[in-house]
């Protein structure tokens, strides 16, 4: 191995899309454990579209 790397350790950590349930538009994108979080996450956010706090899903892109 070079010099100064490390070897990266695989997570359970993935990358997902939070998607407004009235507009349909992907506002954010977060990490979530997958292993102690099997259930879809659900979160009241601000979606700029509506201009207003909405229900946003996870969803895959």
């Amino acid at each position: 191995m070079a010099k100064g790397k490390s070897k990266r350790k695989k997570n359970a950590r993935e990358i997902i899309h939070l998607q407004c349930t009235e507009s349909g538009q992907i506002n954010y994108t977060t990490k979530k454990d997958k292993k102690n979080h099997p259930e879809r996450l659900e979160l009241k956010k601000y979606c700029p579209a509506l201009r207003k706090h909405t229900l946003h899903r996870e969803v895959k892109k």
